[in-house]
């Protein structure tokens, strides 16, 4: 131990495990898949990976409603009219199953997920061109489709350490064709992997190598609960609800609930609490010190903003030394009769994980993270003191975005942290324990704020959000002038509806910052809940509760290819026409589930003419500062008619300071060998036909013999920006611009015609 000899590292890793609570109360059926399906990757495979590393120790937060819904999986109770379907013989699904398998088992990520598997992507890239149809996609699908989709669909999602069982990889080796004995297989292995998870857990955390902790019961934003009028303590002027919601009992009681499940299920308290999104306030923290809570965590930005200091970054992404040492501490706070530990998560590392290694190459991305880590506390140690540095971040989110689930980069994070002898990965408890009493660093004042920018902004403030309260307020009005006119039965399943629907993530996808495919499901889903407690009461819901909350949705805009691209490569937007017909695809951002992505993409263009590939792409707010990398990723299939020939990769690098293009160089992809390049200094250019130019926007063309394209091929474009050796956004998000190079007037038709097959 570091008392002993030379100061270490405390490296506190904690993910938090969350899914919305999907059940309708009173139906008994789930509205959405995602428990079990993340039940079947990550909440197994993050903890079951530390066998591995006994040395690494971890935390791990386990929010009550999430357990609640894999005991019901695992009792075999849950309805989940998903599961259902993918269990039900193909043959046998009727056209509106047909429907619900298109609408839904799709979702999924397109490079990792279902790229992973050559006929799911094949049935995808199917349905994404026949969607938009009048006559809907499902004439396109035949009855080995509908089976094979049931089963990949189900795959995509199993675990790596599922994967590697025998019987499990016969199926993907089979790829295709699956019986009604291979989907029988998958459906039991399932209910298999599900019921090893909370076990999973419970020996991890005896055994002493993770230490749990939890979340208020259903994941209600705490300091809003206890008074909406937080939410302009930390944003003044704030446009806040009609209604003042204040109700400190259910902030209280929603932890004390969390608690005792917690108990009943693992037979120990906890000692720390991850208040759901980081989210506290003074009020918060007492209620939780009152329930014998010993620590809580947050992000750095409500430190910061206690302790009136900026947090801000140098050149390289470091804290200056003042900061180092101001975050890298265990802080003890204490007002009144309230105390508390409080640590707060580097904001950077965390992020860096969730949103940024996953476009690096594993070993690259844990050497990174490692160095970042040591760096950034090396102040901290030349001062003879212990830094305790906090990564904190969603536990299953980010996996999707990586190959394979992450799991190597985890590895050779994990390895190199074991063979540290700087450093040591240890549970909050232990870092506690192990700080030497002078170093607990006073906090006397708590500022209202959450993980995200320290404030509530996400679920507060907005029209939806705001009209969301207000029925939250009205229900639980409501309940206080009828719950003690029907009987307990009715009485609790009401309040049970209530404490969910003061769970946090209705308001996540309300507002302009978030959305998913599902936005319309949460609406109605939160809007059922609410409805159901008037029920419960014996009464009738107010008409408002009939009528979506959610305004129009926007959504990311793909649209394909429909005229021959002719554009001038200028680097200037020279007119609407220049890019008429092009593919295009406009950034979103509210994409997706994760919070803290950087978008500097704005939109991006690509099209073929008879003999070249052009590409454009816009930026979000102009032309970036400093120096930047533009990466175009380009696969090309030479004859898309052999769907077994392989896709070849080249790529397009762009060297860029500020407006001044600096260099670029075309290499194919496993031999990054040098097709075309040019560089300012004129030395070594030889475009070979390449144009590429930078000035309101960046364009280039290459011409269809440098990347053995020809009539009957298919290419296909992502484009990204990296800054100081890090892929910081991309365009798509997720998947590829496709371009099939045909003649004109078949684009102006716009025909992909795909036959269904039986």
């Amino acid at each position: 131990m570091s008392h002993n000899g030379s100061p270490k590292i405390r490296l506190v890793l904690l993910w938090h495990m969350h899914q919305p609570f999907y059940k309708d109360m009173v139906t008994g059926e789930y509205r959405l898949p995602w428990v079990r399906l993340h039940g079947l990757k990550d909440y197994y495979g993050m903890v079951k990976l530390l066998d591995e590393f006994p040395q690494v120790h971890q935390n791990f937060n386990l929010v009550p409603s999430l357990v609640a819904q894999i005991q019901d999986y695992v009792s075999g109770h849950a309805h989940d009219p998903f599961f259902d379907l993918v269990s039900k013989p193909a043959a046998e699904l009727t056209p509106s199953d047909r429907h619900f398998a298109l609408q839904y088992l799709f979702q999924a990520n397109p490079v990792n997920m279902i790229g992973r598997y050559p006929r799911y992507r094949e049935l995808w890239e199917r349905y994404r061109a026949t969607c938009e149809r009048p006559e809907g996609p499902e004439g396109y699908f035949g009855t080995r489709d509908y089976a094979d989709l049931q089963v990949l669909s189900q795959l995509a999602w199993f675990d790596e350490y599922l994967l590697e069982e025998a019987d499990v990889a016969a199926l993907v080796q089979k790829g295709e064709d699956f019986s009604r004995a291979d989907q029988q297989l998958v459906i039991a292995k399932e209910r298999e992997i599900l019921a090893k998870v909370l076990p999973a857990y419970a020996a991890a955390a005896q055994r002493g190598s993770i230490e749990l902790s939890a979340t208020p019961y259903y994941h209600p934003i705490l300091p809003l609960l206890c008074d909406t009028s937080v939410g302009e303590q930390s944003t003044p002027g704030l446009s806040l609800p009609t209604r003042h919601f204040r109700r400190p009992e259910d902030a209280s009681l929603q932890i004390e609930r969390a608690l005792d499940s917690h108990q009943a299920l693992f037979g120990v308290r906890p000692k720390g609490l991850w208040p759901s999104e980081g989210s506290v306030s003074e009020e918060a923290v007492m209620l939780a010190a009152r329930q014998g809570i010993e620590w809580m965590a947050t992000d750095e930005g409500v430190l910061g903003r206690s302790l009136d200091f900026n947090f801000a970054r140098e050149g390289n992404g470091h804290l200056s030394a003042d900061a180092a040492e101001r975050l890298y501490g265990i802080y003890h706070y204490q007002k009144n009769d309230t105390r508390m530990h409080m640590v707060f998560r580097n904001h950077r590392l965390s992020d860096l994980i969730g949103f940024v290694y996953s476009g690096m190459p594993a070993q690259e991305a844990a050497h990174h993270l490692l160095e970042n880590i040591k760096s950034s506390a090396r102040p901290v140690l030349e001062r003879g003191k212990d830094p305790v540095v906090s990564i904190i971040l969603d536990g299953e989110n980010a996996w999707e975005y990586y190959p394979k689930s992450g799991r190597e980069f985890l590895r050779r994070f994990y390895d190199a942290l074991q063979h540290d002898s700087e450093m040591e990965a240890v549970t909050i408890g232990e870092a506690i324990a192990r700080h030497k009493p002078d170093d607990f660093k006073p906090l006397q004042r708590l500022v209202p704020g959450s993980w995200i920018n320290a404030n509530f902004n996400i679920w507060i403030g907005s029209p939806e959000d705001n009209r969301a309260w207000d029925l939250l307020s009205e229900a639980r009005d409501y309940y206080d002038r009828h719950a003690q006119k029907v009987s307990a039965a009715q009485r609790k399943l009401a309040w049970e509806e209530l404490l969910i629907a003061e769970g946090s993530d209705w308001n996540w996808w309300y507002g302009p910052e978030h959305h998913s495919a599902n936005d319309r499901d949460f609406d109605e889903l939160y809007r059922r809940h609410l409805s159901n407690v008037y029920h419960a009461l014996e009464g009738v819901p107010p008409e408002e509760l009939n009528t979506p909350i959610i305004s129009g949705v926007v959504r990311p805009s793909y649209i394909p290819q429909t005229a021959y691209v002719r554009a001038r490569v200028d680097g200037l937007v020279s007119g609407y026409f220049e890019w008429m017909g092009a593919a295009s695809y406009t950034s979103d951002q509210r994409t997706g589930a994760m919070h803290g992505r950087q978008f500097l993409l704005d939109a991006v263009f690509a099209g073929l003419d008879a003999d070249s590939v052009s590409g454009r792409l816009d930026f979000q707010h102009g032309v970036p500062e400093g120096a930047y990398r533009l990466m175009v990723n380009l696969e090309v299939r030479r004859d898309e008619r052999d769907r077994k020939s392989p896709m070849e990769s080249y790529r397009l690098a762009v060297d860029v300071h500020g407006h001044t293009l600096q260099k670029w160089v075309l290499s194919n992809g496993q031999e990054r060998r040098k097709l075309a390049s040019f560089s300012s200094d004129r030395r070594n250019s030889t475009s070979n036909g390449v144009e590429v130019a930078l000035r309101e926007i960046f364009e280039f063309r290459v011409p269809f013999a440098l990347l053995g394209a020809q009539r009957g091929s298919r290419i296909r474009l992502r484009f990204a920006i990296w800054r100081d050796h890090l892929p910081v956004d991309s365009l798509p998000l997720e998947g590829w611009i496709d371009l099939f190079a045909v003649p004109e007037e078949e684009l102006e038709n716009n025909l992909y015609s795909f036959a269904p097959h039986e």
